[in-house]
């Protein structure tokens, strides 16, 4: 029996801030796990990933320190030129930590609380990425996986550890965090709390991959390494899976990351502004299909011409999206979208295009040959971006698995249990078990045209 359930995790704006709201989403978990006892499953493991970069504060008799910052919050805005300005240029950071510069990695977020003087940070025992805060929750036992660590550019990718030196220019130091544990870990069982609080037992609770791409990339249903993937959700996480750390002035030129990936590997990507762009359009649409499947077809009821660049710093949290498009549009001298339809078509022709532009960059700094695009997550569903991510690349496009985060979870659970031992046979088992759908290009020279006027717009 599968028994599936979902909640919100809503962004709580409040005192001129956003934040996440930690408790609500343990006492979610907690409800999930009531279900699973009053269905009579039974389940031998429990495994939390999620997002990157954002973290909690935890006092000395382990409470939590009010609710996390939302990465989000326009708090950091400025934040990477604060710092490097201050505490270490930008090319000895990238040459130490290998991660792309964007305003809310933890690093930053923690040196505007240390320069606003946030009294959390102050007053912090410990500090800990979310995945590693619920896994405290349950189980009481502090730790710092490597994945979610990882996308913090405060680990050393010599080391694989986290700097000190790095951490007491935010005035913290590594005793504040758990011990750094790898995926497949056992952490520990739930407390004697959680267990009267759900009526399970001991349930262990293992590290997985705790960063959600991390988690989504293991479960790639490949038996090769000549592809690509792109993790398709708010953001478009477009990399390839690297043996080491690739830390160029190339590499730091084009703000690619250096990710903390299974079995030592390294998530060589690049961050995009993914369909966070389609959702903000959505929220301020009137009149217009509420089943998304039917919102997305839009795209061809459109011939609008215009293209926007997704990274532009417009999009990153603006009030109004669909403004944000037109300002972009218009400081471009192109013409400005009127309708849903055109607004659908100019962000997923957008999306294509930028995903060609970084592949290309991507292929000359890794010398890697990449024959294909595995896509997976929920944006996979999009039938119409997929096509269109084809027709941009010139690569086939490999559609699913669709819950790749989840299933990444469940897989590295398995493994933790001694059932399987290798990444492979995990990809092997995620080739069995999911329908994929191939997208194949069309409209070369069309697309071709389009490249060349994006590039054109973007130089």
């Amino acid at each position: 029996m599968n028994v599936w359930t979902r909640f919100d995790n809503p962004q709580i704006p409040m005192t001129g801030h956003l934040f996440w709201d930690l408790p609500y989403l343990y006492n979610e978990i907690l409800k999930s796990l009531r279900k699973l006892k009053e269905e009579k499953i039974e389940i031998e493991s429990i495994g939390i990933d999620t997002w990157g970069c954002d973290f909690a504060f935890f006092g000395k008799q382990g409470q939590l320190l009010g609710m996390p910052f939302c990465y989000r919050d326009s708090h950091t805005d400025g934040a990477v030129e604060k710092f490097t300005s201050v505490h270490m240029n930008a090319d000895a950071l990238y040459e130490k930590t290998g991660i792309q510069f964007m305003p809310f990695n933890s690093l930053f977020q923690m040196d505007t609380m240390r320069r606003t003087g946030i009294t959390a940070l102050k007053a912090a025992n410990k500090v800990m990425f979310i995945p590693d805060a619920l896994s405290f929750l349950l189980t009481g036992k502090c730790v710092c996986e490597y994945t979610v660590a990882s996308t913090s550019q405060i680990l050393n990718a010599h080391t694989g550890d986290l700097d000190p030196h790095l951490l007491r220019f935010v005035d913290l130091s590594r005793k504040q965090f758990g011990p750094m544990t790898m995926p497949g870990t056992v952490i520990g069982t739930l407390t004697e709390q959680v267990q009267q609080a759900t009526g399970m037992g001991a349930i262990p609770v293992v590290a997985v991959a705790g960063h959600d791409t991390a988690s989504a990339v293991a479960s790639v249903p490949t038996a090769d390494s000549h592809y690509a993937y792109l993790s398709c959700g708010t953001w478009s996480l477009l990399g390839i899976e690297s043996e080491k750390p690739i830390i160029t002035k190339e590499s730091r030129r084009h703000n690619f990351t250096n990710e903390g990936g299974l079995d030592g590997t390294i998530r060589f990507l690049k961050n995009i502004c993914g369909l966070w762009l389609f959702e903000g359009c959505r929220k301020e649409f009137k009149d217009v299909p509420s089943d998304v499947n039917e919102l997305n077809a839009l795209c061809h009821e459109s011939d609008f011409d215009g293209l926007i660049f997704p990274d532009d710093e417009l999009f990153a949290h603006p009030e109004s999206m669909t403004d944000a498009i037109r300002t972009y549009c218009k400081k471009t001298d192109q013409p400005l979208p009127e309708t849903p339809a055109d607004y659908i078509r100019c962000v997923f022709r957008s999306l294509a295009l930028r995903y060609r532009q970084v592949l290309e960059i991507l292929r000359g700094m890794s010398g890697e040959p990449i024959e294909r695009l595995h896509v997976i997550g929920g944006g996979s569903l999009n039938k119409h971006l997929m096509q269109m991510a084809a027709n941009a690349t010139c690569l086939p496009v490999i559609a699913g698995p669709t819950e790749g985060t989840a299933l990444g979870n469940v897989l590295v659970q398995i493994r933790a249990t001694g059932e399987i031992e290798t990444l492979s046979d995990m990809r092997a088992i995620s080739a069995r078990s999911v329908a994929t759908v191939t997208y194949e290009p069309q409209d070369a020279e069309q697309w071709e045209a389009a490249y060349a006027k994006f590039c054109e717009l973007t130089k």
